[in-house]
């Protein structure tokens, strides 16, 4: 995934207002942006915080900051924003050099498992058992990327962001069907839409991490999380797994049947083709982030507000070990705290974890930018046109026996670019299942 994917993929809003707005972040913001913070893991009396700058995000984490300050005025947190590639760079440069500071923020999954290796970063795992109150807040499903080896090593904080099954429900009308409820079902409506001269699925596939979220779901429904869990953990020969086989033969099966749209290896997800297909009637189904839904409220007329956008969980696979209620994105984002900074400020980041990070105005916050809180009961607050939409991200978020983080995101950066590779010559039919497993478990561990 590029940068500038990653950056739609966290922070495009659901409505449609946060929608433009992030699209700034996106973009990057110029950085960073030092409001009376310093770099590095600051003095006794304070604690450093580094993070994104830039709209949503930025406001909302600034109000945090001023909050816990006003109620601790004699242990401060200094924050520095960063935008997001500069960002990428100057915390692995600070890291690397011992001069991280007292707060690291991130994505969990393989860049935090790579402090954890180094001995960088502080295990929370005792503090959150001390800590029961604070963890409770936080939904379950959000502490599988903060966890290496069993134990926890970062906060979950700001939004929860799966992955969805999206529909255009006047061209299911259209064309006489119901919504798929199996895979089955979506091989199915593949000669149904195409006789009519639409696409069954719409996908940005020159941008790769589309197609990925194929594979993730797949996979998963298929064989359960441990075939990719033992790949995170650097188990050999981790990929060659039959149900992986299976997997890739049921992607290449869908590309060969014309589920895609023509010329879809060219579509790249930043100029949004891919959600214009679905909200003009040319492809009937598009699976993608739920910040696809502020994009398509956004630029689709008036196709989100008169109901005909449709959405829902990925479907079961036929016989597959994979809990129907699993779900793969963005399971949240993620503070970890520098094991190089002082027990203070170290004491200053858990203060800050227990209370202001997990209290009303901060999930209040999120919710108005038009996300979905990584905090528990948050539903009270989805009011609006968007209250159906985000009441059901909510649930599917918390309801998940498994939230998994999307691959590229889980693995090392050498890994997750191998596979995006391979994600592009699989859907392209330029390798077979087996040369996509052989070539995938030659960089597992690394």
């Amino acid at each position: 995934m590029t940068n500038s994917s990653f950056s739609r993929r966290n922070f495009l809003g659901l409505a449609a207002g946060a929608a433009g707005a992030a699209a700034l972040a996106a973009c990057g913001s110029s950085g960073p942006s030092n409001k009376g913070g310093t770099s590095g893991g600051g003095s006794s009396g304070s604690a450093s915080y580094w993070s994104l700058s830039g709209e949503p995000g930025q406001p909302i984490r600034q109000a945090a900051i001023d909050r816990f300050n006003a109620a601790n005025p004699s242990t401060k947190i200094a924050p520095t924003f960063f935008a997001n590639d500069d960002y990428k760079q100057k915390i692995k440069t600070a890291i690397g050099a011992g001069q991280a500071p007292t707060m690291i923020w991130g994505w969990g999954g393989g860049g935090l498992k790579s402090y954890v290796d180094g001995g960088q970063v502080v295990d929370l795992t005792d503090w959150f058992g001390q800590n029961a109150a604070v963890k409770e807040k936080i939904l379950p499903s959000s502490f599988g990327a903060a966890t290496v080896g069993g134990k926890i090593y970062a906060m979950p904080i700001e939004t929860v962001q799966p992955i969805v099954l999206f529909y255009n429900k006047k061209v299911f009308d259209q064309v006489g069907v119901q919504p798929p409820q199996s895979w089955g079902d979506m091989m199915a409506l593949v000669p149904k839409f195409k006789a009519k001269n639409i696409a069954p699925f719409s996908l940005a596939g020159q941008s790769r991490w589309t197609n990925m979220m194929w594979l993730e779901f797949l996979l998963d429904r298929t064989a359960g999380s441990d075939v990719f869990n033992n790949v995170f953990a650097g188990k050999a020969g981790a990929w060659s797994d039959p149900a992986v086989l299976d997997m890739l033969t049921k992607i290449q099966d869908l590309v060969k049947a014309g589920g895609f749209e023509k010329g879809f290896s060219s579509v790249v997800a930043d100029q949004n083709a891919d959600q214009a297909l679905l909200f003009t009637g040319k492809a009937a189904m598009m699976l993608h982030g739920s910040w696809s839904y502020g994009i398509q409220k956004a630029n689709g007329g008036k196709f989100v507000s008169s109901g005909g956008l449709g959405w829902m969980n990925f479907p079961p696979v036929e016989g597959g070990k994979g809990d129907p209620s699993n779900t793969v994105g963005n399971p949240g984002q993620y503070l970890s705290i520098s094991s190089k900074a002082t027990a203070a400020q170290q004491d200053i980041a858990k203060k800050f974890f227990s209370t202001t990070l997990v209290d009303d105005q901060e999930k209040a916050g999120w919710v108005k930018s038009g996300g979905v809180p990584v905090l528990t009961n948050s539903d009270s607050l989805f009011t609006g046109d968007d209250a159906q939409f985000l009441k059901d991200m909510s649930s599917i978020a918390s309801k998940a026996k498994v939230f998994a983080q999307s691959w590229d995101q889980a693995l090392s950066p050498t890994a997750a670019d191998t596979l995006l590779d391979n994600i592009s010559k699989l859907f392209q039919l330029q390798i077979s299942p087996q040369q996509w497993v052989d070539n995938m478990n030659g960089v597992i561990g690394k």
